[in-house]
């Protein structure tokens, strides 16, 4: 295991130093990373907690629609939702970002206008990231032309899985620097298809040697995106990672999370394993459709003592 910062610079300087370094941290115990994620899941806080920690879930929510069908009128009602997620409420914080396909940037960056709400891209070939290089590329750029503020982008997991780490690590630095310094880089591993929590871990820490600003578990169309586990993985890799370097980097799982209750287990996850200095948008998110809505109806049934049901929030 790595010591210093020096060590860490060096960790990719050739192929064989690298695969060297990623293959030298210590293995996962898999039993012992499920059983942690399953013990702190069955917290409970008590009402004034739940409700700051579903204000905060709200804050940290990328609000995405990925779908062949979307279209400028349904990326702007997202949008709005975005910045005023319930319009009766104006207590309600915004969430923290819109997250779109590259050709509807500009529609959703007109949408958040004049908010603090971000707006992120997927890029690179999302999801699967088969495409060359250079195609990869022009997708970021145009997207960040549009006016992204985040792009994720998603690894060449064939590569990976083959071995090639000099390979994805390059393409990471390629696409960090096609981000310019107006955008944060977003770097999804589809953990779902790493097949090992080995595999995951030498992803994290292959993300944030190539100069990840955020490390993200799924892209949320595969069988198996987010879990407390995975996630667990990767915020302590991060915790490490910070140790060594200095450098603080976030965390996004996406996919799956869809209840409030989901989210405060993942919150706790947080709490319990990195601490506060992560309990803020800029270095946690959450990439979901659905959960924002479970998140304001129970935030609804804080407040009034009655459950508003499906009907209260907007169908997205």
């Amino acid at each position: 295991m790595p010591t210093s910062a020096h060590t860490l610079s060096d960790a990719a300087a050739s192929d064989s130093t690298l695969r060297r370094f990623l293959h030298g941290l210590p293995g996962v115990d898999a039993v012992g990373l499920e059983a942690r994620a399953a013990s702190l899941g069955t917290r409970s806080i008590k009402t004034t907690a739940k409700a700051y920690a579903i204000d905060l879930a709200i804050s940290m929510v990328d609000l995405t629609t990925l779908e062949g069908a979307d279209t400028p009128g349904k990326v702007r009602a997202l949008g709005a939702k975005a910045v005023r997620p319930d319009p009766t409420d104006r207590t309600t914080p915004a969430t923290a970002a819109v997250c779109v396909y590259p050709d509807m940037v500009a529609t959703a960056k007109q949408a958040v206008a004049g908010s603090a709400v971000k707006v992120a891209s997927v890029a690179t070939a999302f999801p699967a990231g088969r495409a060359p290089l250079s195609v990869k590329l022009a997708d970021v750029r145009e997207a960040v032309a549009a006016g992204a503020d985040e792009i994720d982008m998603v690894i060449d997991r064939g590569a990976f899985l083959a071995g090639q780490y000099m390979k994805v690590h390059d393409e990471i630095v390629a696409v960090k620097e096609a981000c310019g310094s107006s955008a944060r880089l977003k770097v999804i591993f589809e953990t779902g298809e790493l097949s090992t929590y080995d595999n995951i871990r030498r992803a994290g820490w292959l993300g944030m040697l190539a100069g990840a600003d955020f490390v993200k578990t799924s892209t949320g169309k595969v069988a198996v995106n987010a879990t407390p586990a995975n996630t667990l993985l990767m915020l302590e890799a991060v915790r490490d990672f910070r140790d060594r370097t200095g450098v603080q980097v976030g965390v996004k799982p996406a996919g799956g999370i869809r209840t409030t209750k989901d989210a405060v287990k993942f919150l706790v996850l947080v709490n319990e394993t990195v601490g506060e200095d992560w309990l803020d948008n800029h270095w946690f998110r959450f990439g979901a459709s659905s959960l924002l809505n479970d998140l304001l109806m129970q935030r609804q049934k804080l407040a009034t003592g009655r459950y508003s049901g499906p009907d209260y929030v907007t169908v997205d």
